[in-house]
C-alpha cells in the first residue's frame, strides 16, 4: 500500500482550491514521490511555479489501479536533492525544472539542459550561462564510450526527409549500438510561458498546435480543464462527438504508422495502401468539422460542430470501406515472413524498463503494460462506453505494430457503435468564468498515450501556471533504450515504431 496521507487525491477532470493542495516539507515531498513510484504510481507531471528564490514544486501522481490522481507541493530555494537515481522517471522532469527556473537538482546523474532556452526568470540559470546568445540547441556535453574501435555517428538535426529537427548521437562498435543520446529543443516555442495569464482568445488555438497530429487529444484536455474550473457538465451529444473525433485521430495516425513501418522494412504494398487510407480517415474528420486534423471540433462546453444523420450515415459508409481496405493492407504484413522477420526481436524494450521510465501509450502496451487513460482514468464518453485495452508482450517493433493494428480494430468498432446511436439534443453549453486560486488536472489518451494538462489559477481566475505533458515526453527515453545492442541500421525502423513528436516535446 502507498501512503497517500501526503497527497490530496481526486479523479480525472476535477478541480480543487489551491488551499486544499497539501504543502509538504521538501524531504518528505521527494521521499513520497519515490515511495509512490515504487508502488506503481506514475509521475504524470512534476513542475515548478513562482519565484526561483522560493520555488513552489508541484507533482501530479496517477495510480491506474485505483483511478486516482494525487497532488502535493513543496518549496525549494536554489536547489533540491535529485530523486532520479532512485526514480528514473523523474529524470526529464528535474532537468526541465532546472531549465525553466534556474534551480539545481543536486546529485542528478546526468545534469544537462533539456531544451536549450532561457529561464522563465531572467538572472537565474542552473548552468551559470550569463550570455543569453550562447544558449544554442544541441551544444552540450554528450556521453562518449571510450575505446579504439568505438566510433561515434551523429544524425540530424537536419534530416533527409520532411521531418522535424532532432539530433541523435550513437556510440557504436562496428554496427552494434552501445548507446544512443537524443538531443531535442531545436524548435522550442515557449508555449508554457505564453499560456500564463490565460485563457486568452488565442489559447485554444495554441492548444490545437501543441502537437499538430494530436489536435483533438490536447484540445480535449484543455477543455476539460476549463470545464472543471467552471463546473460545467456537457450534453451527451458533445461527449459522443468528442469521442468520435479522438478515435478518428487515432485511426489516421495508427494507419500512417503501420504504413511507415512497412515502408522502413522495404515492403511497399502496405506502405502505399496505408498512405492512402490514412487520408481517408483524415477526410472523415473533415466531414465532422471541415478540418482534416480536427481543428475547430473541440470547444469549451462541447463541440464547435454538430453532426447530422446525413453526416453520420456518410461516415458509416466511409468507415466500412476504410475498414475493408485497412484490413487487407495490414494482412499483407502478417502474411509476409520477410516482413515479420524484420519486425521481430528488433528494438526490444523490456517490461521492467518500460515501468521504470513510465512509458505510455502503444509503446507501453507493446511491453505488456495494460495502461490506457480511457479505461484507467475514464473521461467523457469513455465513462459510459469503454474500449478494451490491447497489449503485446514482446516489447519490440513487432509488438508495437501489432498493438497499433489491434487498437485500430477497436476504434473502428467504437466509431460504428457511436455513429449508429448518436444522441439528439445540444452539442454545446454555456461556459462561465474559471474558478479563482484553484488547481485542475485533465488526462486524455492521445494516440501516442497519456496527455496531461495541469492549470493553476490566480486570484482573478487567470492561469498563473499551465503545465502540458505530451506522451512523447515520457517515451523519448524509451527509444534510446530500444537501440541498446541493436544494429545502427535498425534505427529508422525503431524510430518509426515509436513515432514520437518533436514539437510536443519542445514546448
Amino acid at each position: 500500500m502507498t501512503d497517500t496521507s501526503f497527497m490530496k487525491t481526486f479523479y480525472n477532470g476535477e478541480s480543487l482550491p489551491l488551499a486544499a493542495v497539501p504543502e509538504v516539507r521538501l524531504e518528505e515531498f521527494l521521499q513520497a514521490i519515490i515511495n509512490a513510484a515504487d508502488h506503481g504510481w506514475k509521475i504524470s507531471a512534476f513542475f515548478g511555479e513562482g519565484n526561483p528564490a522560493e520555488l513552489n514544486l508541484y507533482v501530479v501522481l496517477t495510480a491506474r489501479a485505483d483511478g486516482l490522481i494525487g497532488v502535493m507541493r513543496s518549496k525549494c530555494s536554489g536547489s533540491f536533492p535529485s530523486i532520479t537515481p532512485y526514480c528514473p522517471q523523474a529524470n526529464l522532469f528535474e532537468r526541465e525544472i532546472a531549465e525553466q527556473f534556474g534551480v539545481v537538482p543536486e546529485g542528478h546523474p546526468w545534469f544537462k539542459p533539456l531544451r536549450f532556452h532561457q529561464s522563465f526568470r531572467p538572472g537565474y540559470d542552473a548552468w551559470g550561462r550569463a550570455d543569453r546568445s550562447a544558449i544554442l540547441p544541441g551544444v552540450t556535453d554528450f556521453y562518449r564510450v571510450e575505446g579504439e574501435e568505438v566510433h561515434e555517428v551523429a544524425v540530424g538535426p537536419v534530416h533527409a526527409g520532411v521531418i522535424e529537427p532532432g539530433h541523435f548521437r550513437f556510440q557504436c562498435h562496428g554496427e552494434e549500438v552501445f548507446h544512443l543520446e537524443i538531443a531535442l529543443g531545436y524548435q522550442h516555442r515557449g508555449m508554457e510561458g505564453a499560456l500564463i495569464g490565460g485563457p486568452k482568445p488565442r489559447t485554444l488555438y495554441e492548444m490545437e498546435t501543441v502537437a499538430g497530429d494530436t489536435t483533438v487529444g490536447h484540445a480535449w484536455a484543455h477543455c476539460m480543464i476549463l470545464e472543471s474550473l467552471t463546473d460545467v457538465h456537457l450534453p451527451a451529444k458533445a461527449e459522443v462527438l468528442r469521442g468520435i473525433g479522438l478515435e478518428l485521430e487515432r485511426l489516421a495516425n495508427h494507419t500512417g504508422d503501420l504504413g511507415a513501418i512497412a515502408g522502413d522494412t522495404g515492403y511497399l504494398p502496405t506502405s502505399s495502401y496505408c498512405g492512402r487510407i490514412r487520408g481517408d480517415f483524415l477526410n472523415m474528420s473533415a466531414v465532422l468539422c471541415g478540418s482534416r486534423f480536427g481543428r475547430g471540433l473541440i470547444r469549451p462546453g462541447g463541440t464547435g460542430f454538430d453532426c447530422s444523420r446525413k453526416q453520420s450515415d456518410e461516415l458509416l459508409q466511409r468507415l466500412a470501406a476504410a475498414r475493408k481496405d485497412l484490413t487487407n493492407a495490414v494482412d499483407l504484413i502478417w502474411a509476409t515472413p520477410s516482413v515479420l522477420a524484420r519486425l521481430e526481436a528488433t528494438g526490444t524494450v523490456s517490461r521492467e524498463t518500460a515501468k521504470e521510465l513510465a512509458l505510455t501509450g502503444p509503446v507501453a502496451r507493446a511491453c505488456g503494460i495494460a495502461t490506457d487513460t480511457r479505461q484507467d482514468f475514464p473521461f467523457g464518453i469513455y465513462q459510459m462506453s469503454q474500449i478494451p485495452v490491447v497489449t503485446a508482450r514482446s516489447g519490440d517493433v513487432y509488438g508495437r505494430t501489432l498493438v497499433r493494428w489491434l487498437e485500430a480494430e477497436k476504434s473502428l468498432e467504437f466509431l460504428e457503435e457511436q455513429l449508429r446511436q448518436l444522441p439528439s439534443g445540444r452539442h454545446a453549453t454555456h461556459m462561465g468564468a474559471p474558478a479563482r486560486e484553484s488547481l485542475a488536472v485533465a488526462l486524455t489518451e492521445g494516440w501516442r498515450g497519456e496527455i496531461c494538462h495541469v492549470a493553476l489559477t490566480d486570484e482573478s481566475g487567470r492561469f498563473s501556471r499551465y503545465k502540458i505533458v505530451d506522451p512523447s515526453f515520457h517515451n523519448w527515453p524509451g527509444l534510446a533504450m530500444a537501440l541498446r545492442s541493436q544494429q545502427i541500421s535498425d534505427f529508422p525502423l525503431c524510430n518509426k515504431s515509436f513515432n514520437l513528436s518533436y514539437c510536443g516535446f519542445d514546448l
